[in-house]
């Protein structure tokens, strides 16, 4: 498709359609761009606070780490909805345990499975599981960060992917060490909660990662925050391969981390746009609902003005994004966009 002037037009894909945004009186409302509703599928709210997302263009947010009572209280916001994991489930002394942002009550820590379980009402990996169930958790997080202490065993791991299938929750890993990402992918994690960025993932494991369904949220922006390192650099070429291999990108920022806009981080989509990924891929990485299934229908994205001719434009775009009412977008001819 083409614009007025006859140049070919960006395929933003079938997420973004022309709309525009009425407003009451004899204002005839401003022409733009409808989206569904975006998400950051990695935020840490004991970090940036509950009512940090007033204003932005999110509709979503997915907390991965965080004390019971703030994930409690994030609930009653209404915007953006949010989902979460509460505890980091690690190691005796493993990741997180110790760091100066890990505020207390996000982390939990779970016995190794020692085989005299039978005798006990349930291993501790059930148990932590189990509560977090019960209080509402949408999935679970686990720590596998070998360069910042223990790690689990393999039949713990097992036990806590086990625990949280059997109630319906995805298992998401943080992944930081020589061979965390193949333990991951071993015993069926879900998601990784960054791309992996302290090693370059094999291609052979790449593709066993993708053709399982494994997710990986992108968190691309925190390795140098703009600035050249071989972390970003690694970890865009991972996310590179794969998405080729046929990997489901989410978008996710890991808010909290480091000086990063509260709200669609250009920086972020830069990257991503850098690992591969085409507009409408952009679009899709940040209208993703999961975990849930389906998409929060009574309010939409609006984005003013014309849409972007180029892929460099796009992060920047949607940046300028806001929530809006569903009801207050009508569709217009897309030539009206143009």
């Amino acid at each position: 498709m083409s614009d007025a002037s006859g140049s070919p037009r960006l395929d933003l894909g079938p997420l973004a359609a022309a709309a525009r945004r009425s407003l009451n009186g004899d204002n005839p409302g401003e022409v733009g761009t409808r989206l569904p509703p975006l998400v950051d599928h990695h935020v840490h709210l004991m970090l940036v606070g509950v009512g940090a997302f007033a204003g932005s263009g999110l509709s979503g947010v997915v907390d991965l780490g965080a004390p019971l009572p703030v994930v409690a209280a994030a609930r009653g916001i209404g915007m953006p909805r949010v989902d979460f994991a509460g505890w980091f489930l690690t190691a005796p002394g493993g990741y997180p345990t110790g760091r100066p942002w890990a505020v207390e009550g996000c982390v939990r820590e779970v016995a190794a499975e020692t085989g005299e379980e039978r005798w006990t009402l349930a291993h501790p990996a059930e148990t932590a599981v189990s509560e977090l169930h019960s209080f509402g958790a949408s999935v679970v997080k686990v720590a596998l960060n070998l360069d910042a202490g223990p790690v689990f065993d393999r039949p713990t791991l097992d036990a806590i992917v086990a625990a949280a299938h059997e109630r319906g929750l995805p298992v998401v890993a943080h992944v930081e060490g020589d061979g965390m990402t193949r333990l991951a992918v071993e015993a069926g994690v879900d998601v990784l909660a960054h791309t992996p960025f302290t090693e370059a993932v094999d291609d052979d494991l790449v593709a066993r990662a993708a053709a399982a369904g494994q997710r990986w949220i992108s968190t691309l922006h925190i390795h140098g925050h703009g600035a050249p390192s071989d972390d970003l650099e690694r970890a865009v070429d991972n996310l590179r391969r794969f998405r080729a291999a046929g990997g489901r990108v989410l978008y996710g920022t890991d808010l909290g981390n480091g000086d990063q806009p509260v709200g669609v981080n250009a920086g972020e989509l830069a990257a991503l746009a850098r690992a591969g990924l085409g507009a409408s891929e952009l679009l899709a990485a940040l209208a993703d609902p999961w975990p849930r299934d389906e998409r929060v229908d009574a309010v939409a994205t609006f984005v003013p003005g014309p849409p972007p001719e180029r892929l460099d434009d796009v992060p920047a775009w949607l940046a300028a994004a806001v929530v809006v009412p569903a009801e207050e977008l009508d569709p217009v001819d897309d030539s009206a966009a143009a």
